[in-house]
């Protein structure tokens, strides 16, 4: 299978599964949460930008500063993040067709109507789970 073009989404919710695990109120600097990603503290910083808009984190500077969850984990949906940093990108790609074949000027439009099924099938699957969710995937649920 050939690698994703957009990573935006995967490195949103690795991070966010990352806030969830630590100590609440500990802030964690792009740099950390870059390492456990495995790219550049840019590019955290870019991916958390629209998130910390919409209230999902939050981010002070200087020394002690870093990254913060800004709601709790069981209280963000997959599928909010995905309309944050991912809702634009196609679930199936499209080549350019031939407008001049029967078949080219007709395929358009079919896979229009199927990217749209599959995209509402994305985004239920995707409200079905929360960061909780993949935090206790990742660590085992919380002992009670």
């Amino acid at each position: 299978m050939p690698p994703a073009t957009n990573t935006r989404f995967a490195v949103a919710v690795h991070v966010l599964t990352y806030l969830a695990g630590v100590e609440p109120g500990q802030a964690v600097s792009s740099e950390e949460l870059a390492g456990s990603v495995n790219v550049n503290p840019v590019h955290i910083r870019r991916v958390l930008g629209p998130l910390r808009e919409a209230g999902l984190v939050q981010s002070r500077s200087g020394q002690h500063g870093g990254w913060t969850l800004g709601r709790p984990a069981e209280a963000i949906g997959l599928d909010e993040l995905w309309s944050l940093v991912g809702g634009a990108d196609r679930v199936v790609g499209m080549h350019g067709p031939n407008p001049s074949c029967p078949v080219g000027l007709g395929i358009a439009s079919a896979m229009a109507e199927i990217e749209c099924q599959l995209s509402a099938v994305v985004r239920a699957e995707l409200a079905r789970r929360t960061v909780r969710d993949l935090l206790d995937h990742v660590h085992g649920p919380p002992a009670r």
